[in-house]
């Protein structure tokens, strides 16, 4: 935990010392009253905190903030649905990544049972981008949604975006390739849309889909990924090419 995240609500109240950010501070951090330590509002600006008492059953703490980091990056992720502990290494690690949203879509061999488990309905995704963004030490969280098909998302994409499918088994080129417009010199403020296809793979009639809504079918090598390492890898090919990494 590199940034300690709060929302705005919580900096006006004691935290609790059963709250996993005051156990770090305590056990981790060994801060004891009046030490300070990086903090940050979610979606908002970084600063420092100072611990200014530690109770019985509480943390005081107080607030300075500075400035807000930067926007996310303009990159989308469409994800099929997948079981919940890959989507649960995917809210983390894409948010320390930096895109902007992820659409976890419903898909034609997709499991649909997945959009109810405890992760979803429980809120506890929220946790996972917290946690993504704590480790990046930034503040901002991305979008997410599920349960919407593929159609419905390439729908709303803006008309401009660049438009990259993961396909490992009809692609014929690279995601290398097919990013080359990614490292134009306004690739930094193009939004890029990376789709990937459920643990199944996508139907052919998503395939269709995608090639008619101007998605490129594109791999990442001769290997079949798991889906939580291609993602990681997709999205740091990509930042690689916009000059980010």
């Amino acid at each position: 935990m590199n940034l300690i995240l709060f929302t705005p609500a919580e900096t006006a109240c004691p935290l609790p010392r059963s709250d996993r950010r005051a156990v770090h501070l305590l056990r981790v951090l060994r801060r004891g009253e009046g030490d300070s330590f990086d903090a940050g509002l979610v979606n908002g600006p970084r600063g420092k905190g100072t611990l200014t008492r530690i109770g019985p059953d509480a943390l005081t703490l107080s607030f300075a903030w500075g400035a807000e980091p930067p926007p996310l990056e303009p990159l989308t992720l469409i994800i099929g649905l997948p079981r919940p502990q890959t989507a649960r290494d995917i809210l983390r690690d894409a948010t320390s990544l930096g895109v902007a949203a992820m659409h976890f879509v419903l898909t034609d061999k997709g499991e649909r049972s997945y959009a109810h488990s405890t992760l979803w309905t429980s809120g506890e995704w929220q946790r996972h981008l917290i946690t993504g963004a704590e480790q990046a030490f930034d503040t901002r969280l991305p979008e997410v949604t599920r349960e919407r098909t593929v159609l419905e998302v390439i729908g709303a994409l803006a008309p401009d975006s660049v438009r990259l499918a993961l396909d490992p088994y009809e692609a014929q080129t690279t995601l290398s390739a097919g990013a080359v417009r990614c490292s134009d010199r306004n690739a930094a403020a193009q939004t890029v849309a990376l789709a990937f296809g459920p643990e199944r793979g996508w139907s052919g009639a998503e395939r269709a889909a995608l090639r008619q809504a101007g998605f490129a079918l594109v791999h990442l090598g001769p290997r079949v990924l798991r889906l939580e390492t291609a993602v990681i890898a997709a999205v740091a090919l990509l930042k690689g090419k916009r000059g980010l990494m």
